[in-house]
């Protein structure tokens, strides 16, 4: 059975969000090239290490985190890795489990790439945008991100495993 169409107000909300943040995305992605600095993707790896508790995630929880496939984590891990951005550990009670563990250089990197971001998110979306739109838009973006919530899977062995150093 096919499932109903979404009313042509949904549609155009849709459409209006989707060209808006793509727009908004290579804005801000040619904004950091200009600047000479890694692209967004390298920014949320990082910025969610740097959230995370003494900066390592496992390398599946990273790959949820950061919206990413395992073959393309692997790849930006790989990336990161090789400018010393971040280090690749075995967890010693289960060396099939491997963390992603935040070096200083990459809180460096996240430093300087922040305020070009910033700047990014100032004028290609806040400038457009009362407090109180601001604020909305945060509540039902918010609504619609709770609801896609992904389910945890499986993959809580050696969750609490601290990577050798």
């Amino acid at each position: 059975m096919k499932p109903p169409s979404p009313p042509e107000a949904h549609l155009e909300a849709w459409r209006r969000y989707y060209v808006s943040f793509w727009r908004i995305f290579a804005a801000i992605e040619a904004d950091l090239q200009a600047a000479g600095l890694p692209s967004l993707s390298w920014y949320d790896a990082l910025y969610e290490l740097y959230l995370a508790p003494g900066r390592h995630l496992r390398m599946s929880a990273l790959a949820r985190s950061a919206l990413l496939s395992r073959s393309g984590l692997t790849r930006l891990v790989d990336r990161l890795e090789q400018e010393k951005l971040i280090e690749r550990k075995s967890c010693p009670k289960d060396g099939r489990v491997q963390h992603a563990m935040l070096t200083d250089r990459g809180v460096e990197t996240l430093r300087k790439i922040w305020p070009v971001y910033r700047a990014g998110i100032a004028k290609y979306f806040a400038a457009h945008l009362t407090e109180a739109e601001a604020k909305e838009f945060a509540r039902v973006v918010g609504k619609i991100a709770a609801a896609m919530q992904p389910a945890q899977s499986g993959d809580t062995a050696g969750a609490s495993c601290k990577p050798a150093r």
